[in-house]
């Protein structure tokens, strides 16, 4: 951990150039400023509540780790308090996306286990929560399976089978959970598993749901809302709703990762390259501490706009950074995927035979259609078109609607002769997408989802 932590703020004292951009970057783009306010948001998507001063929620979390800390050293033996610590460390974990916190998390909950190995669900549960972020799914659902069922476990169940490409046994956890706890984060989970099954009306209707019933209390929660459901109206070429929804998760937690590079995203798509390395630079200014799960979403993001901008060479730094980070999270959060498509996107004929093991070996645990997608990927990178096609057949058998699987689909189908199934695919895409485009293409792979 010290290695990587060392490496990446190597990394980050080289990246001088990009933080300097942040002096010629319109006031309007700064995250810090507070200008999304005055933004005219759709009154749907308007945050009710007061806002949390800046910081005030990782310093309440700090509080509280040093609150068990203390209890934990008047009894070191303990189990309890070592499980509370772990869920605060956890929470901490998802509130900064950095890795430290998960394994502070796991090597918590372990000894909470080890002191207390019975009745212990709370730190079996941070078990579980830190397997989904490993992308250790089938860890996850096992640990599920030792406590009782309750609002976490369907939780997990939920993500976990929606991962490992199991829509119906994901949506029966999804309504399970709402109809024991209809709130923001139930209806959130059973929206994704819509879309996933390409239910678009239940998946608005269960996303509208979800931000009529928040709480004040639940902002991190919130916040994720909004940047989803921005994320879907982004996949339907609603770009303008897109935009609202991550300037109002910006407005209410400037410094949220996943609205941050979402936001990143869309601005490559519409070709405003400068405003795109602004949001990557911001994030690296918001995480200085420690290196984050999202980190190598960030280097893959500069390398694609340098590669846009017409850098090359700055392109090359980049992605080679990202494979750095990418190789080195392999054993610890198995970003396999993502290393996956750095490698198909760089093109050599060796990258593309690894980009294939890799995937090969991620479908093991890992089947949803953003992972068969770059499994059709690399088999139609090495020409092994029958293989791409059987591959998005079962990424499409769920009902999903992605304009950039049906056009890969098309793709497929015109490479293997046959142009009227390509073109049903590719008029998929755009009524899938009506602004589908070579724009929309260029920005493929950039955003960041449920499980990044």
């Amino acid at each position: 951990m010290v290695v990587i932590q060392s490496k990446i703020q190597n990394l980050k004292s080289k990246i001088g150039i990009a933080l300097i951009l942040l002096t010629a970057i319109p006031v309007s783009l700064y995250f810090f400023s507070g200008s999304f306010e005055e933004q005219k948001i759709d009154a749907n998507y308007r945050y009710r509540f007061q806002r949390p001063s800046r910081g005030s929620i990782t310093t309440d979390l700090q509080r509280e780790i040093a609150f068990y800390q203390e209890r934990i050293g008047y009894a070191p033996n303990d189990g309890l308090n070592r499980a509370f610590l772990a869920t605060v460390y956890l929470k901490m974990a998802r509130a900064t996306g950095e890795a430290s916190w998960y394994l502070l998390a796991e090597q918590t909950a372990q000894q909470s286990l080890a002191n207390l190995p019975f009745h212990n669900d709370g730190a079996i549960m941070v078990l579980a929560r830190v397997a989904v972020a490993r992308h250790d799914f089938a860890s996850a659902l096992r640990l599920v399976k030792q406590v009782q069922k309750n609002e976490e476990t369907l939780s997990v169940l939920v993500t976990a089978n929606l991962a490992t490409g199991k829509i119906s046994e994901a949506l029966s956890a999804a309504n399970a959970l709402v109809d024991k706890t209809p709130n923001l984060n139930s209806l959130t989970l059973r929206a994704l598993v819509q879309v996933a099954a390409g239910k678009d009306r239940e998946a608005i209707r269960d996303f509208q749901q979800a931000l009529a019933v928040e709480e004040p209390e639940e902002t991190g929660s919130s916040v994720w809302t909004r940047t989803l459901l921005g994320r879907y109206y982004y996949k339907r070429g609603q770009l303008k709703q897109a935009r609202q929804l991550y300037q109002e998760a910006l407005r209410v937690l400037p410094q949220y990762p996943a609205a941050l590079l979402n936001m990143a995203e869309l601005e490559v798509r519409q070709g405003d390259y400068r405003a795109a390395e602004g949001h990557y630079s911001q994030f690296f200014l918001t995480s200085q501490r420690s290196p984050s799960v999202y980190d190598h979403v960030v280097m893959r993001g500069m390398a694609r706009v340098k590669d846009l901008s017409g850098d090359p060479d700055g392109a090359k730094e980049w992605r080679d950074q990202a494979e750095m980070r990418l190789r080195e999270d392999l054993t610890g959060f198995g970003h396999r995927r993502e290393l996956a498509r750095l490698l198909l996107e760089r093109g050599s004929s060796a990258d593309v035979k690894e980009a294939l093991s890799l995937m090969q070996m991620e479908v093991r645990s890992r089947r949803d259609a953003e992972t068969l997608d770059t499994l059709a990927w690399a088999f139609s990178r090495q020409g092994d078109w029958q293989k791409a096609r059987q591959i998005l057949q079962s990424a499409l058998r769920s009902g999903l609607r992605d304009a950039g699987l049906f056009h890969r689909a098309g793709a497929i189908e015109q490479a293997l002769g046959n142009q009227s199934g390509a073109n049903a695919f590719f008029r998929l895409a755009q009524e899938t997408d009506p602004t589908f485009d070579e724009n929309a293409q260029r920005a493929l792979g950039l955003g960041v989802g449920l499980l990044g």
